[in-house]
């Protein structure tokens, strides 16, 4: 019988836990490394219907890509939802396991998979691990078919399924060739984006001043935090089934977006 530890296991063989950032949290959140698993339940976050989800499911394990806890918990009185979540967590047994920024960060990771979903070609790290790897690290860079600018922009938005895509309104009218990427939060990388040459650069929760200060250099485009990391569930079932092809495996079906769009 698989146990929690085989799953987190098959994880971190993928996603190394070495390959997280400072400040991160990922890793066994909640349970006993050594109970065995009934069924496992994959999501982005980890929410109170997620948790009602699996115990409906018969899933004694949620691994998600965000993390639950990240800055520790001073009292378990169930004042908020994370509280909340632990202490059901911890009365029906079910365990929580995340991979966040190792899962980010690892060949063939989140970014890795935006750019498969993009048909894009010649794929290496944006930014470098400093593990010495030479195929891991945060964003990826890729060249495309040349593609003018809103053919491309059109082509994010669909396959990413975004309502409300948001570009630089004042990058010039250009080709697209050369795509850098990033799943989440990537502002940080636009910089390092510009100078590896990419036409464009992919991501979520860009501010508006990253549109003024860089839109008229590169072709900036934000798809949104949840849309750019959905993807990290199928990661995740591929890497549980490549070491335990028995586990049974869930995509969450009550997952929702937590920010919502008022359509005309």
């Amino acid at each position: 019988m698989l146990k929690v530890k085989d799953i987190a296991k098959a994880i971190e063989d993928f996603a190394p836990l070495s390959l997280k950032e400072d400040w991160d949290n990922p890793g066994l959140q909640v349970g006993d490394r050594e109970m065995e698993v009934t069924g496992v339940l994959l999501c982005l976050d980890v929410t109170e219907e997620i948790l009602k989800e699996a115990r409906k499911r018969d899933c004694n394990m949620i691994v998600s890509h965000h993390p639950l806890i990240f800055g520790g918990l001073k009292r378990l009185t169930g004042a908020t939802p994370t509280e909340r979540i632990v202490a059901g967590a911890l009365r029906d047994e079910i365990a929580i396991y995340s991979a966040h920024t190792n899962l980010d960060s690892a060949f063939e990771g989140v970014s890795y998979e935006m750019a498969h979903m993009l048909g894009m070609k010649d794929c290496r790290p944006l930014e470098k691990s400093n593990t010495g790897g030479e195929k891991e690290g945060l964003g990826v860079i890729g060249t495309v078919a040349p593609t003018p600018k809103l053919e491309f922009l059109r082509k994010v938005k669909d396959t990413f399924e975004v309502k409300d895509l948001r570009y630089s309104a004042q990058t010039p009218g250009i080709v697209v060739r050369k795509v850098a990427l990033c799943g989440g939060s990537g502002s940080s990388l636009i910089k390092t984006a510009m100078r590896s040459g990419a036409d464009v650069y992919i991501c979520g929760d860009l501010k508006y001043h990253d549109f003024t200060s860089y839109g008229s250099e590169i072709l900036l485009a934000d798809i949104g935090h949840f849309e750019s990391e959905l993807c990290s569930r199928k990661i995740l079932s591929r890497a549980i089934r490549t070491e335990c092809p028995d586990c049974v495996i869930y995509f969450s079906e009550c997952e929702r977006n937590p920010i919502q769009i008022i359509e005309n």
